[in-house]
C-alpha cells in the first residue's frame, strides 16, 4: 500500500483520502453499479459502530466525511481539524477495513441508490451526458452508468459485494493520501497502526482494462422538457498523455471559460443558450472532448452548426497567439487557486500517484503550461478537432429531422 503526504503548516486542517484503483470500468456487465454500491455500504456500520454512530462521530469531530465513485477509482475521505487527525484515521480505517455489509442494510441501500438513479434521470444535464458516454463508448465498461442499472442493483447479494471487495480492494491497488498540517514523525506510525491490518484482497490485483473504441454519429432521445440538451463529442487523450496541457489550452479556448469562443459566440453574442461549456475526460488509456449546451428546440441546428464551425476552425487554423497566452494564464490561475485547500492537495497527490507513479510538483505543472507552443497547439488541434469522428447526443422535444450529422 502506498502512502503519499504533503505537509501544509499554514493550515489548521488535514484531509485523509483512501483511493482504490477500481471503479465502474472494472465491473463485468452483471456487476454494473457494484463499485458505487460498496462505496455506500462502507458507511452503513462496522463491527463496532452503527451507521448512526459513524454520523454522530464525524459531527463530533467538527469535520466532513464522504466518498465518491468514478469510472476508474473509488475514494473515501475525511477532513478535520489537525488536532483530530488520529481520531479521523481510526474512524476512516474502521469503515474501510471492517464494514459489516449487513443484509438488512444492503436491502435498504438498494432503495436509496434506486432513488439516486431516478434523480439522474430527472436532471437532463446529467442524463444527456450519461447517454452521450454510452453512445460514444458503446458496450465498453467506460460507457456504462457509474450508478449501474436497476436490474443489477435489485439483484445484488451480500456475497457478490464481498467477492468484489476481495478481488479489487488490494493494498497494491490502494493509495492513502494525506495533506494538511501534521507531524510526519507521528503520522507514519498512526497510519501503520490503523491501516496495517484488516480485510484485504486475497488474490492478485485484477486489472483487465482495455482501451475503448470511440464512435461518432447521432443519437436522439425524446423527453418532455422546455429545452433540448446537447452533447457533442470528439476523441481525446489519456490523463497522462504528453500533449495534455496543449489540449487543456485548446479546451479553454473552445469552451472552458467565460471568455471562450463558444460562450462568447453562442451565449453573449447571440443569446442562444444560458449554459454552454466544454470539458475533457481523461482516463488511464483514453479520453474524450465534450461540448454541452442547452437551447430552445427551434435553435438546435443553429447551435450545433456554430459549435461545429468553431471545432473545424480550431482544427484547421489553430488559435491566435493572444488567445493561447490568455488560456495559459487562465489555466495557471485556476490551477493555483484550486490547490489552496487540504482536500484539493490530497486529491492531487493521489491522482499523481495513480496516473504517473510519482508526485508532480506545482512548479513542474506551471512550467509544462508555459512550454505549450503555438506549433504544438496547431498539431494537437489538427489531430483531435475533426468533425469526421463527431458524436452528437440530443435529449428533449426533438423532431426526427433534427440533428443531421455534419459534414
Amino acid at each position: 500500500m502506498r502512502v503519499v503526504t504533503e505537509r501544509m503548516p499554514t493550515l489548521k486542517s488535514v484531509t485523509v483520502g483512501v483511493w482504490v484503483n477500481a471503479g465502474s470500468r472494472d465491473e463485468q456487465s452483471s456487476q454494473a453499479g457494484y463499485s458505487h454500491f460498496i462505496e455506500h455500504m462502507l458507511f452503513k456500520g462496522t463491527s463496532k459502530r452503527s451507521s448512526a454512530d459513524i454520523s454522530r462521530e464525524i459531527d463530533a469531530l467538527g469535520g466532513e466525511m464522504n466518498a465518491f465513485t468514478s469510472r476508474e477509482t473509488t475514494t473515501y475521505y475525511v477532513k478535520v481539524l489537525d488536532q483530530q487527525l488520529q481520531r479521523a484515521l481510526e474512524l476512516l480505517s474502521d469503515l474501510f477495513l471492517h464494514s459489516r455489509f449487513a443484509p438488512r442494510e444492503i436491502e435498504k441501500e438498494k432503495q436509496v441508490i434506486l432513488e439516486e438513479v431516478r434523480m439522474v434521470r430527472d436532471d437532463p444535464e446529467d442524463l444527456v451526458q450519461e447517454l452521450h458516454a454510452g453512445q460514444v463508448l458503446r458496450r465498453h465498461p467506460l460507457g456504462r452508468p457509474i450508478l449501474g442499472q436497476e436490474k443489477t442493483i435489485r439483484e445484488i447479494r451480500r456475497i457478490d459485494l464481498l467477492r468484489y471487495v476481495e478481488t479489487h480492494y488490494d493494498p497494491r491497488q490502494t493509495v492513502i493520501s494525506i495533506a494538511g498540517n501534521f507531524d510526519q514523525a507521528h503520522l507514519d506510525p498512526m497510519v501503520a497502526r490503523y491501516f496495517g491490518k484488516g480485510r484485504w484482497a486475497k488474490t492478485d490485483p485484477a486489472n483487465g482494462r482495455h482501451p475503448p473504441d470511440l464512435h461518432g454519429g447521432v443519437l436522439l432521445k425524446k423527453k418532455r422538457l422546455e429545452q433540448v440538451h446537447l452533447c457533442l463529442g470528439l476523441n481525446g487523450i489519456a490523463a497522462g498523455h504528453e500533449d495534455r496541457y496543449a489540449l487543456y489550452a485548446l479546451n479553454s479556448v473552445l469552451g472552458g471559460s467565460v471568455s471562450s469562443r463558444l460562450f462568447q459566440e453562442i451565449r453573449e453574442k447571440r443569446g442562444l443558450a444560458y449554459s454552454i461549456y466544454s470539458f475533457l475526460s481523461g482516463y488511464s488509456d483514453s479520453g474524450m472532448i465534450t461540448v454541452y449546451a442547452a437551447t430552445r428546440p427551434k435553435e438546435v441546428d443553429r447551435v450545433v452548426d456554430l459549435v461545429c464551425r468553431e471545432i473545424k476552425r480550431i482544427g484547421t487554423k489553430g488559435v491566435e497567439r493572444k488567445e493561447l497566452e490568455q488560456a495559459k494564464t487562465q489555466m495557471k490561475g485556476s490551477l493555483m487557486l484550486s490547490l489552496e485547500s487540504s482536500h484539493s492537495r490530497m486529491s492531487k497527490l493521489a491522482k499523481d500517484e495513480l496516473t504517473h507513479g510519482r508526485h508532480v510538483s506545482l512548479e513542474d505543472m506551471l512550467d509544462q503550461i508555459d512550454r505549450v507552443s503555438e506549433g504544438q497547439v496547431l498539431h494537437v488541434g489538427r489531430r483531435f478537432f475533426k468533425l469526421d469522428s463527431l458524436a452528437i447526443t440530443g435529449l428533449g422535444p426533438l423532431s426526427s429531422r433534427s440533428l443531421q450529422a455534419p459534414r
